[in-house]
């Protein structure tokens, strides 16, 4: 019998990447409300508020942020650059020095 029987796919569901739109919708509702009736104080502009809000957003950021940037620095990626060209010209037989 279970040749015939026939399973149903899943339903499709969709999770927000960054946030979910109607769960803050409601918390900014809810909490317009309560400052309307005085429960919560007059709010201010701080600009701390949005600091760093776009690295949380993303992976790649938050994990090199986590890493302390890039793992090469500068020079030592010049010096390796010259050290594998007059590894190069080595092999190709042109005399360097």
């Amino acid at each position: 019998m279970g040749m015939f029987n026939i399973r149903e796919p899943r339903r499709f569901e969709h999770k927000y990447i960054y946030y979910d739109e109607r769960k803050e919708r409601l918390a900014k509702i809810e909490e317009k409300a309560k400052r309307e009736l005085g429960m919560l104080p007059q709010e201010e502009y701080n600009p701390e508020n949005i600091r760093g809000k776009f690295i949380e957003g993303t992976t790649h950021l938050k994990r090199r942020k986590e890493n302390g940037g890039p793992n090469i620095s500068f020079p030592v990626a010049i010096v390796a650059i010259v050290l594998l060209t007059l590894l190069l010209l080595q092999f190709m037989g042109v005399e360097i020095f």
